[in-house]
């Protein structure tokens, strides 16, 4: 499915919007305050590591209805400390080299279904030297899964515990640049 022609794919200014775009991830994940307060830090962190970049999906009003956010892969940081005991056990340690990382990709329910996702993931990994691209989600068959099965992504390791989070995460990955499904836009 093509992007909505009413919502713009491109750059975003995170850290000046960082509220709106925690307000959309905790209606499309499901986060309490309590989390979104504790994320909002998180965020603000890693857009001070070099290469972080974000875009975002704005409607013609100037509405926030998704985001991306991603950045080089730095063995030291704290997602790559979690996953590689995992990765590594899969033989699958690799790719956290000359890695893109999606650090959180979201778009507000009332958007979903209209090609948003795909054009923030494709347009911001488009633009990465990187050989591949990594990111963690929920390990459990859901629509995001299937997105990213769509676009090459393939589960390196699953059952990955998150500190504080209740339910396992799945690594996958994909090489540069992401493949294109659908119509020819």
């Amino acid at each position: 499915m093509a992007p909505d022609s009413e919502v713009l794919v491109g750059p975003l200014d995170l850290a000046a919007r960082v509220d709106e775009a925690l307000a959309v991830q905790a209606v499309a994940f499901g986060l309490g305050a309590e989390e979104v307060g504790v994320r909002r830090h998180i965020v603000l962190r890693h857009l001070t590591y070099p290469g972080a970049r974000a875009l975002g999906a704005t409607t013609a009003d100037g509405r926030l209805a998704g985001f991306v956010y991603g950045m080089p892969n730095d063995r030291a940081h704290w997602w790559s400390t979690v996953v590689e005991p995992y990765l590594r056990n899969k033989g699958t340690e690799h790719w956290l080299d000359d890695s893109f990382v999606i650090t959180e990709l979201h778009v507000h329910p009332a958007f979903q279904g209209r090609g948003l996702g795909r054009a923030l993931i494709t347009t911001i990994t488009d633009t990465a030297t990187e050989t591949r691209s990594i990111l963690s989600a929920i390990d459990t068959e859901s629509p995001a899964r299937a997105l990213y099965r769509t676009l090459g992504y393939a589960d390196l390791a699953g059952q990955v515990q998150f500190p504080s989070a209740a339910r396992p995460y799945v690594v996958m990955g994909a090489p540069l640049p992401l493949l294109r499904s659908g119509p020819p836009r």
